[in-house]
């Protein structure tokens, strides 16, 4: 993406590699942009470059309302099930 590939550029020299700078340079460069820069910024994704975007948004999402209902998660202080199947 021309995005990515421009703010890694402008940047490369003081990446340190930490996942952080991907975050910081991220967050930084779309909270100076306005909505219609960013709709312009999908409008020129490829089609890939679009599902990849909306799947991984989409998974979090998910991730975070199964977080957020518990489910999934167990709990110390529940008993164990005495019902065994043999």
């Amino acid at each position: 993406m021309k995005f990515i590939d421009d703010l890694y550029n402008l940047y490369r020299d003081h990446l340190t590699g930490d996942e952080e700078d991907a975050v910081a340079l991220v967050l930084g460069a779309l909270q100076e942009l306005e909505q219609e820069d960013m709709v312009t910024l999908v409008k020129d994704m490829k089609e890939e470059e679009l599902f990849q975007m909306l799947s991984l948004f989409l998974i979090e999402l998910m991730r975070r309302k199964m977080a957020e209902e518990g489910v999934g998660q167990t709990t110390l202080n529940t008993p164990p099930i005495s019902d065994t199947l043999h």
